[in-house]
């Protein structure tokens, strides 16, 4: 029998491990931008363009897997925001070709950290939006009040689920995420 590991232990991993991923995806334009306190209207629809590409693919691969009620997985899915936010047509926007693997658990879970991850900093990020007027922010709302209990409760699923022997395979799946997304963010 497979025992699960210590709670904490890949949350540690995860948020140490894939440091140096997290820093080099945070420094596109867009978030230099926010950083300087200057985003731009183009900047923040560019980058959602992009996030559309890469999220909409990912959130069709967490479809064709099953998932317990507790992972609240429905409330979860939130591609369909950006193209509210933009205003446009799905169909009108660029889908990233080169995803990361999400064909066994581990690797879901991997890729699930780095997305559910994001909504708490896109929190950040549709506040300094609205301090400029920008207002393409449903998306970067996350689930509103409900995005630390949402984070939370992923996280203590996460541990449930990570064993000592699947622990590397999140690791590195939440690792390929990052890079293949800010390769996809960096793209033309």
């Amino acid at each position: 029998m497979i025992s699960p590991s210590s709670s904490p232990e890949i949350l540690q991993r995860l948020r140490v491990e894939t440091r140096p991923y997290h820093d080099a995806l945070e420094q596109n334009s867009f978030n230099r931008e926010l950083t300087a306190g200057v985003p731009s209207r183009e900047a923040t629809e560019y980058f959602l363009r992009k996030l559309y590409g890469f999220l909409y693919p990912y959130e069709a691969q967490l479809r064709q897997h099953s998932f317990s009620e507790a992972w609240e997985i429905e409330h979860r899915y939130r591609a369909h925001l950006i193209p509210q936010d933009l205003q446009v047509p799905a169909a009108s926007l660029p889908l990233c070709p080169a995803m990361p693997p999400l064909h066994t658990w581990p690797q879901l879970l991997g890729a699930m950290y780095v997305m559910e991850g994001s909504t708490l900093g896109g929190q950040v990020i549709a506040r300094q939006l609205a301090k400029v007027g920008i207002p393409t922010r449903t998306y970067f709302k996350g689930y509103d009040e409900r995005t630390g209990p949402m984070w939370k409760s992923f996280c203590h699923l996460l541990t449930q689920a990570a064993t000592d022997a699947n622990q590397d395979e999140i690791v590195q799946s939440a690792s390929c995420t990052f890079q293949q997304l800010e390769a996809w963010l960096q793209q033309a």
